[in-house]
């Protein structure tokens, strides 16, 4: 699109699938001078009906929904084999291992040696997570683990046209209780008598209006001592609300709501989300634990709580965003599962989309300053540049691996010296010789997963790449080790999807292989169900502490985005003050994190600013190996 040869090059990264924004410096390649352009991408969430990290996307179903199976995952610092995984990713799909980039013939013997750093291969290890998770999810009996590991129970709906919805909020639910230990996800209609005594705490997401909730679960909430987290429907069919619980209900209030109030902090709300939050004539003795704001600036609870029930008046996990109500549910799960917990603030941040174009001088006063005042940092580095099309150069295609770049390496080699974490971010971080969705150029493109772009420049996730597999992925990942390895670099055990998109099977992947992923993540129906991937219906995810997601990776928190200069479109800048806003609103997540990312071609004053200012909040940055 020549649209973008007139503006500022920049990389992709962010919750909508964003990042950040512009260059103004030449780089030099080897022989040639490039004048390189970066695409303006948003630095924060865009609230959009075609982006998952608002709200879930996909139709509705034309037939019914059959009911999922018992599935089970494990605690966050759990290093057992995966417990939930979806069979059909063991298998490369029919469309295997073709790939439009070759690994130059240099690379090879570089190549031999990181594929024997392989202690068993990764189709091996997504196998045995496949059948691991088929063996449990056969079972419909609680968990066996020892007495002091928390578990949580996850009901959800799955009834009605809509009911593909129950599974991708089970889904994020899920994740976040891996926080705090292992948790077993089944549909709500599939409770047996009983099973909430097996169980530290349930969450329950009424996301169909009148699911038929079994009165045996309604009965053991009502008799339990266990803590229960409900969000949103059905709470009317639960007996006692108003005897028992106090909770006079009104029904759904739809004002305009722009923010919730916890914690004495005001969270972010999506005014324009119309699906209502309950209103109450009376809570009795119910404890208001969130307020939300009308407007007019009169205010009625967001949530409450009444002996072993908590109750959200919405579903906080849609219409997401940075600083969102959404904190509100990842702190209140402390209550449950965790209430010992001591009050910590930690913050890291990367400096993102590293390439082999890079100014040295640039990252090594960016780690100076960091070093000097005592901050650890991630960086990113895609160690192969493309430019397929020649779309920067005239043309002329582009091949620039890092191993040539002497004084690059040199600059990362001083990046590690000074406090730096090197993360993997892809290998390419573009997709063959195709926009995908800009340019087809290191940087600006998605490199696992097919996106496109709406006329108004937000992004259509389409589906898997041409060709996509677990072995395809693993090809990526093995050719970016070898490139590291010939450019004289340790392998890194993070890493981080460029665009924050892959496949399923691009995940299992990426979860096998890296200890942790620095990300936001994208997760899709059939998952839980058992059933095939349907990359039609589709969420993402942030966390603001680290969990052990459904892909059986740990993940750390990403929580307040990127720095963005300038405004492109309709999208608005995100500079340091809203970042430094976002952290403030974190706070509430009593051992929450608060995470950003900055591209090392803006000013370093960006970086400065947002540092200084969150370390005024009371954070203390560490280095994301530590979390």
């Amino acid at each position: 699109m020549d649209i973008f040869k007139n503006l500022p090059r920049r990389q992709v990264l962010l919750g909508a699938g964003a990042a950040l924004i512009q260059s103004a410096i030449p780089v030099r390649l080897r022989a040639l001078t490039l004048k390189k352009k970066r695409v303006p991408k948003p630095g924060g969430i865009t609230p959009h009906s075609s982006n998952p990290f608002f709200h879930p996307v996909g139709p509705a179903l034309n037939n019914k929904f059959s009911t999922p199976k018992v599935r089970k995952g494990l605690r966050v610092s759990s290093t057992s084999p995966p417990m939930t995984n979806y069979a059909e990713s063991a298998t490369p799909s029919s469309l295997t291992a073709a790939e439009a980039v070759t690994v130059a013939s240099a690379l090879a013997a570089a190549k031999a040696t990181a594929e024997q750093e392989e202690s068993s291969s990764t189709a091996a290890r997504v196998l045995a997570a496949s059948a691991a998770a088929l063996a449990l999810s056969a079972s419909s009996t609680g968990p066996v683990q020892a007495a002091t590991t928390p578990s949580t129970l996850v009901l959800y709906d799955t009834t009605g046209q809509w009911g593909w919805l129950g599974e991708m909020y089970a889904i994020m639910a899920a994740n976040l209780a891996s926080h705090f230990g292992s948790w077993t996800a089944m549909p709500v209609v599939s409770y047996t008598s009983g099973t909430i005594k097996n169980y530290s705490a349930v969450i329950y997401i009424g996301s169909t209006y009148g699911e038929p909730v079994p009165t045996i679960f309604l009965a053991d909430v009502s008799t339990a001592t266990t803590p229960v987290i409900w969000m949103y429907d059905n709470i009317w069919q639960l007996p006692g609300i108003v005897s028992q619980y106090g909770l006079n209900w009104m029904g759904f209030d739809y004002s305009s709501v722009a923010q919730v109030t916890y914690k004495s902090q005001q969270l972010k709300r999506y005014a324009a989300n119309a699906a209502g939050i309950m209103n109450y004539w009376s809570v009795g003795s119910a404890t208001v634990l969130a307020t939300c704001v009308r407007s007019d600036g009169t205010t009625f609870p967001w949530a409450v709580r009444s002996g072993n029930l908590t109750y959200i008046g919405e579903n906080p996990f849609s219409y997401i965003s940075e600083g969102d109500r959404y904190l509100i549910l990842c702190d209140l799960l402390f209550d449950a599962l965790a209430p010992t917990t001591a009050t910590r603030h930690q913050a890291y941040f990367r400096l993102e989309d590293i390439d082999p174009t890079f100014n040295p001088t640039n990252l090594r006063t960016i780690a100076n300053w960091l070093s000097t005042n005592h901050v650890p940092f991630g960086f990113t580095i895609t160690p192969q540049y493309l430019d397929p099309l020649g779309y920067y150069n005239n043309g002329v295609p582009v091949n620039t691996p890092l191993h040539t770049q002497t004084a690059l390496i040199s600059a990362i080699k001083y990046m590690q010296s000074k406090g730096g974490t090197m993360i993997l971010h892809g290998y390419t971080h573009q997709y063959s010789n195709v926009a995908n969705p800009y340019t087809g150029v290191t940087g600006d493109d998605c490199e696992f997963y097919r996106i496109t772009l709406n006329p108004d420049f937000s992004l259509n996730y389409q589906g898997p790449v041409s060709g996509d597999s677990t072995v395809w992925a693993q090809s990526r990942f093995t050719s970016a080790k070898a490139e590291l390895i010939l450019s004289g670099l340790t392998v890194p055990t993070i890493h981080t999807f460029p665009a924050y998109a892959g496949s399923a099977a691009d995940s299992f992947v990426e979860a096998a292989t890296f200890a942790v992923r620095s990300a936001r993540v994208l997760y899709f129906s059939g998952l839980l169900s058992g059933g095939p991937i349907d990359y039609t219906r589709l969420a993402g995810q942030y966390f603001p502490y680290s969990v052990r997601d459904v892909y059986n990776g740990k993940v750390l928190a990403d929580t307040l985005g990127g720095i963005q200069p300038t405004a492109f479109n309709t999208i608005p800048p995100r500079l340091p003050a809203d970042i430094i806003a976002d952290a403030q609103r974190n706070l509430v997540v009593r051992d929450g994190v608060a995470s950003f990312f900055y591209n090392p071609e803006d000013s370093i004053t960006y970086l400065q600013q947002t540092v200084q200012g969150i370390q005024a909040l009371g954070y203390t940055f560490v280095s994301p190996a530590r979390l």
